[in-house]
């Protein structure tokens, strides 16, 4: 409705717009003649219609300001924890959220050696497990000895782990790591800086049953060498992890898991970067907890 829509704010819909107006209902005229030409004994008569549309605008004003303070008002949750319904990721239900809030529970804070530990026993906490495991399974620490067991001691089931440890340091022989231009440590050369990361794009829950689960974890990664001479530099991939998942007293273990290529995108037209601006990003840009 209009500021100056009478019959809105004003109701001014008992006076008419032909020069007349009624009074007291008795139907009785009177000419009005112009300022400074005698008059009615009333004296010159202003038009009430400013009076009436300013007072529109100021009613306007006041019901903006109104609806902006309630508007406000709405948006003080922390965005953590359950939702108001008492279920874990309903935040998304409150009233007053934001419509790009974030779904679900808050992230995990609990480390288990480098990998992030505590997630929740539901399909929710399966997912943002096997996220974070493929993060651990592909960084760079899976290239060390020392490290590459931590990370199968806390990502596998104690069973799945002593099965694994002897295979993957077979794997990971020094005539792999060499062709990856790493010595025998799995440490890069001198002025230059190894590359391995996953970022998880998104997962799939393909079974929960309570205490075990199958999620699939569909990421991009980053592999190679940065620096001078490499001869295996940095490219992208894109994959999917599936990982078998149980509960134990640590939390979610993983069983067994298997990897398969794509869905990969059509590669976009953004140029390479040189080899300094991948190892200055590496070393500038740190990695995630990723929580569903």
């Amino acid at each position: 409705m209009s500021p100056g829509d009478d019959d809105g704010y004003g109701n001014d819909s008992g006076r008419s717009h032909d020069g007349y107006s009624t009074l007291g209902g008795t139907r009785q005229t009177r000419t009005r003649l112009p300022d400074g030409q005698g008059g009615d004994g009333y004296g010159p008569r202003r038009p009430a219609r400013t009076s009436r549309s300013l007072l529109t605008v100021i009613g306007v004003v006041v019901l903006l300001l109104a609806a902006i303070a309630f508007a406000n008002m709405g948006g003080g949750g922390d965005g953590g924890g359950g939702g108001g319904d008492g279920t874990p990721g309903s935040e998304g239900k409150k009233a007053g959220s934001a419509p790009t809030a974030a779904t679900g529970t808050k992230p995990v804070t609990g480390k288990n050696g480098s990998i992030p530990s505590g997630f929740a026993h539901d399909e929710q906490g399966a997912q943002s497990a096997a996220s974070n495991f493929a993060v651990a399974l592909g960084s760079v620490e899976m290239f060390k000895k020392d490290s590459r067991h931590a990370i199968v001691d806390a990502v596998y089931t104690s069973q799945a782990a002593a099965k694994l440890r002897d295979p993957q340091d077979a794997a990971y022989s020094p005539g792999f790591l060499a062709k990856l231009g790493l010595d025998s440590d799995g440490k890069a050369p001198q002025g230059s800086t190894f590359v391995s990361r996953t970022i998880p794009v998104g997962t799939k829950l393909d079974s929960f049953e309570g205490n075990t689960a199958k999620v699939s974890v569909w990421y991009t990664g980053l592999i190679g060498m940065s620096g001078p001479g490499s001869t295996d530099p940095v490219r992208t991939s894109w994959k999917t992890l599936t990982v078998e998942l149980t509960w134990t007293d640590e939390g979610w273990r993983a069983v067994s898991d298997s990897q398969k290529d794509g869905p990969a995108p059509v590669p976009g037209d953004v140029a390479a970067s040189s080899s300094d601006e991948i190892s200055k990003a590496v070393e500038e840009y740190g990695g995630f907890t990723y929580a569903r």
